[in-house]
């Protein structure tokens, strides 16, 4: 490769140094391909005229043209074969390059592009060194290379693509290859000209109509005007009316106040002499007060004395009852002792007497026989049935209990089922209406499970269960559609077999994904979530979900819901700053997601956001898993239930067995118990009565004893009662002198309550004239406090309706107004009313008539300069478009004058007639003029207009031919490409066209010719100057640099000299 390279260089410096050369300016001197399409390593060097590109099927003649233009800029979807750049390397190699050198002088341009299978991208160099997309594109576009143009450059996949050109598309290539770059920009400029003189005119007329309605509005509006100013006189009358009335009643009110106030004082004056009159009785009845208030300290002492010394005495007199109560129950506690002695004495005598009777009787009793073995064996044996019944007993609750407990998980269980299968229902009937396919397959795919060999699941939407419903809209919008009601499979060969059933068999529309070999359920995030909070994300998608481990691995793989964030306002609030400093490529805020791309040629990051749809599928949510789980727990439960039935139906058969036995031995018992049991009862109660008459021997009580303890209790309570009384007796010589004393009191406080009446009564007379000055100083103190608030509240009022702040004087043009106002309140309420009539006269006017006028008036005269500016800017338009169209025709006429010669001459030669012309539906619609191809093949026919319809696939063939022949003799383009065009061509037309391709390619200095073809007839005609390119491919290709013409020419030589 290395050595092709530098012959390439070599190539390039020779070219360079010709002063003369044959190649034209952009032509293509040599093309380098590595790892690219069918090629490891091939170097091209093709000639300045006709080159002729030969080679079988599959051999790589098509690959040369998909590198000319890939090489010069060109997009892989003009080629017609993929959309990908990085499908034009060869199959296993991760890099490809394309080189084309460019005929320039003083040194050619050299172009390289390196391909990139991982990333899909381009890196491009000029002369080896870096340069950008728009650089190359700039400079192809200096050269007048255009690969995207059919008229210079035709793929093989793009032949049929030529005759589907419209006239207006064929005018516009023909322009861009071979006319002036003047003619092509005159067309687009009198095309847009045209196109903002249309809009001039419309917008013309709609102005114009809009300004003789205004003018018509603003007439009607005029009368409105002036009325309202009329109105508007009678209102300003009426506003200064309304603002001097409170003044003038501040004013009567202000007077009111100075009055009252003059009143007040001199009551004031009354009211202070009374006072002073009434001074001295007022110091008797004091002094009067202080004596009563004295006593009855004096008295309230007293009886304080009085009551603490009778408190005194009462108790006295209530422990002197106390100590006769304790003597009176002494006497009967005694009396008590005394009747219970006699109580036991009489016990002893009944119990001796029936103890005797019974032992009476036990003497005349036989002697009974030995029944206690038995009855110790019947014991014995109740005992251990007992224990046994117990046990039973205990089994059966602790079986009971158990039941009640799973009885109870499992109604519980029930319940949850039920709702899970509600949820779980509608769903299904969501699915059901929109997806009736899908849903037909679920119902056959449960059925038919134990047909597959690894797990299979139902549609996303169905096993998808979102934790929280507000996070449903997250992942319907970065999930698919048809991925969100997709069925998901372990295995590659289960889905087949799916997909066969369904739409092959039954006929459905369904979808199918396999889930990757390799899990990437786990795939763990580029970064922690902690790492984004910082910017409002609070989660990635997979952690807002759960699904079974096929369907998460499948979403983690191809949509990287693991590594995909979401966040909040707040992300969304510093977005730009999150797309910086993050770098992630997709991203959800609270409404919207973003998806951020970065350009291959730039390197800047293109966002694009878009607001999410409201959720349809997610919003409900079941846990299969815990479905499941409850659904195996149901089926232990009833397992369980029915074992414990079984064991309670063998314990209660046990039960009833026992019970018989039991009653049985009772029976038996029993009657060894009536047979004994009368001589130990009654021996059994003379043993009870003994012990009965010795506990009352026992309990015998010594009376003297007890009738000396009582009299020594009595007289030590007796001393106790004579101590109480020595007390009572000199309390009782205390209180005497106390109450003497109290006595005198209540009649000194009688004597000293009389004078006071007297003295009150004496003030009372002169009291009430007091209280009626009093009264009246109250009154028109009130009065005056009354007016001085209203004057506030009316300077207040004033001030406000004047619109005067707190600290403004009153302005001067309001005393000149009120001057010309009446000064009363009745002259201006007449006034006021006058003038409110008046106005009230003027209605249905408002201020907003005259705005409205004004907005009309000066909007009429705004838009009359702007269409006088538009009208202006029209008339330039059409000289513009006049000069422009002139100069556009002048050379257009030419240029299609110059096509139609050649393509006639052309169609002459081959006994057939053709015709190109300027096609126009209508003069002023510039975009709709084309070029119009009419052709005859047969003598008998008309001529008809070229479309993909008419003619047969030969002579469409050969009209596109003829009409790029046409062009290239009048072309100064750098090159022209065509592939395979004459594979639809019967032999003789081929071979005319072929010998007018070598006759027109081959003159001097023309335009370079690529005519790519798998065969050639024989004994065609050729040219010195023509180039013939063999392709040839196959496992035992010579390496380029081992390609040596002399070896070959000396081997074949030899070969031939061996063989005569």
């Amino acid at each position: 490769m290395a050595a092709a390279r530098e012959k390439g260089k070599a190539v390039w410096k020779s070219v360079k140094g010709e002063s003369q050369s044959p190649f034209v300016l952009g032509s293509i001197v040599r093309i380098f391909m590595e790892n690219f399409l069918t090629y490891t390593v091939c170097e091209v060097y093709p000639g300045p005229n006709l080159n002729v590109v030969l080679g079988a099927n599959g051999t790589g003649k098509s690959s040369i043209v998909c590198a000319i233009c890939l090489g010069l800029a060109g997009k892989p979807s003009f080629l017609g074969r993929v959309d990908k750049i990085g499908l034009f390397v060869k199959q296993g190699c991760m890099k490809g390059v394309v080189e084309i050198e460019l005929f320039k002088s003083p040194a050619n341009i050299i172009i390289t592009r390196e391909i990139y299978v991982v990333s899909n991208s381009s890196v491009w160099f000029i002369n080896r060194e870096p340069a950008t997309l728009k650089t190359v594109e700039e400079q192809i576009a200096a050269l007048n290379i255009q690969v995207d143009n059919l008229c210079q450059f035709l793929p093989q996949d793009k032949v049929g693509e030529f005759t589907k050109l419209s006239k207006t598309e064929l005018l516009e290539a023909t322009e861009k290859s071979i006319g002036s770059p003047e003619m092509y920009q005159f067309h687009c400029e009198l095309k847009n000209y045209r196109e903002k003189e249309r809009e001039l005119e419309n917008l013309c007329r709609e102005k114009t109509t809009s300004l003789e309605k205004m003018k018509q509005r603003v007439e009607r509006y005029k009368q409105d005007v002036d009325r309202y100013h009329e109105c508007k006189r009678h209102v300003d009358l009426i506003e200064m009316l309304e603002r001097k009335r409170p003044w003038v009643e501040y004013e009567n009110v202000r007077e009111q106040h100075e009055e009252a106030k003059q009143n007040r004082n001199q009551v004031k004056k009354e009211l202070k002499s009374l006072k002073e009159m009434q001074a001295p009785w007022t110091k008797k009845i004091e002094e009067a007060e202080e004596n009563l208030k004295s006593l009855d300290m004096k008295t309230r002492d007293n009886a304080a004395e009085i009551r603490s010394i009778s408190q005194k005495c009462k108790e006295k007199q209530d422990a002197l009852e106390m100590k006769d109560k304790q003597i009176e129950e002494i006497n009967q506690a005694f009396r008590m002792k005394k009747d219970e002695e006699t109580n036991r004495q009489k016990k002893i005598y009944q119990t001796q007497k029936i103890i005797q009777e019974w032992q009476n009787e036990l003497d005349t009793m036989a002697v009974c026989e030995n029944l206690q073995p038995q009855i110790d064996a019947i014991n014995t044996e109740l005992k251990e049935l007992q224990e046994e019944r117990v046990n039973i007993d205990n089994d059966v609750n602790d079986l009971r209990a158990e039941k009640t407990n799973q009885e109870r998980e499992k109604k519980r269980i029930i319940d949850r089922l039920g709702q899970l299968n509600n949820i779980m229902h509608m769903k299904e009937e969501n699915l059901k209406m929109r997806f009736r396919d899908t849903h037909s397959a679920i119902m056959w795919l449960r059925k038919n499970k134990d047909k597959f060999k690894k797990r299979t699941c139902e549609p996303m939407m169905l096993e998808i269960n979102v934790k929280d419903s507000r996070h449903a809209k997250y992942i319907e919008n970065h999930i698919s559609s048809n991925d969100m009601r997709a069925f998901v499979f372990e295995c590659q060969e289960d889905m087949e077999t799916f997909l066969v059933e369904m739409r092959d068999h039954q006929k459905l529309i369904v979808n199918a994904v396999c889930a990757p070999a390799e899990s990437c359920a786990e795939n763990l995030p580029s970064r922690p979530i902690e790492e984004l909070h910082q910017y409002g994300f609070y989660s990635y998608l997979r952690e807002l979900f759960d699904a079974p481990h096929p369907v998460m691995s499948y979403l983690c793989s191809q949509y990287r819901v693991h590594d995909v964030p979401v966040g909040t306002e707040k992300t969304r609030d510093m977005i730009e700053r999150v797309i910086q400093e993050t770098n992630l490529r997709q991203m959800y805020t609270a409404e919207e997601r973003y998806v951020i791309k970065v350009s291959s040629y730039t390197k800047q990051s293109l966002s694009s956001n878009t607001c999410l749809r409201e959720a349809q599928f997610l919003t409900t949510s079941v846990d299969t898993d815990e479905r499941e789980q409850l659904e195996n727990q149901q089926q232990d439960i009833n397992n369980t239930l029915k074992s414990l039935d079984a064991r309670l139906t063998v314990l209660f058969d046990r039960q009833k067995l026992l019970e018989h036995k039991d009653n049985k031995l009772r029976q038996e018992k029993k009657a060894l118990l009536e047979r004994g049991n009368q001589r130990r009862q009654l021996e059994s109660k003379i043993g009870v009565k003994y012990d009965s008459l010795r506990q009352l021997e026992q309990d015998a009580i010594d009376l003297e004893k007890e009738f000396q303890l009582a009299n020594v209790k009595i007289k030590e309570i007796n001393k106790q009662k004579a101590g109480l009384v020595s007390e009572l007796m000199h309390l009782i010589k205390r209180i005497i002198p106390l109450n003497i004393v109290k006595v005198a009191l209540a009649l000194q406080i009688t004597r000293m309550t009389a004078e006071k009446n007297r003295l009150q009564s004496e003030y009372k007379a002169g009291t009430v004239q007091l209280r009626a000055a009093q009264q009246r100083f109250h009154e028109l103190d009130h009065k005056k406090q009354l007016l001085y608030e209203k004057c506030v509240e009316l300077m207040k009022q004033a001030r406000q309706v004047c619109r005067l702040g707190p600290g403004q004087d009153f302005p001067e043009e309001f005393q000149v107004a009120f001057q010309t106002l009446p000064d009363t309140l009745e002259e201006i309420d007449a006034f006021l009313n006058e003038e409110k009539t008046r106005a009230s006269c003027f209605t249905g006017l408002s201020a907003s008539v005259v705005e409205e006028y004004n907005k009309q008036t000066q909007e009429i005269q705004q838009l009359t300069e702007y269409l006088e500016g538009k009208k202006n800017e029209l008339n330039n338009y059409k000289q513009n478009i006049s000069q422009v169209k002139e100069k556009w025709l002048s050379l257009l006429k030419v240029m299609i004058e110059q096509i139609n010669g050649k393509f006639s001459k052309f169609f002459s030669s081959m006994q057939c007639v053709g015709e190109v012309d300027l096609h126009m539906e209508n003069e002023e619609e510039y975009e709709k003029y084309g070029i119009r191809i009419r052709v005859k093949f047969h003598s008998s026919t008309e001529l008809h207009e070229l479309t993909p319809y008419h003619q047969s696939g030969g002579e469409k063939t050969v009209s596109t031919m003829l009409y790029l022949m046409a062009l290239q003799e009048l072309n100064r383009c750098p090159f022209r490409v065509v592939d395979e065009i004459n594979q639809g061509m019967d032999p003789v037309n081929e071979r005319r066209v072929f010998e007018m391709v070598v006759e027109t390619a081959c003159k001097k200095r023309t335009s370079q010719y690529f005519f790519i073809t798998p065969k050639l007839l024989q004994n065609l005609t050729y040219n010195d100057k023509m180039t013939v390119l063999f392709v040839y491919n196959g496992p035992f290709m010579l390496e380029t640099h081992k390609w040596n013409i002399k070896d070959m020419r000396r081997r074949q030589r030899r070969l031939t000299k061996m063989t005569e």
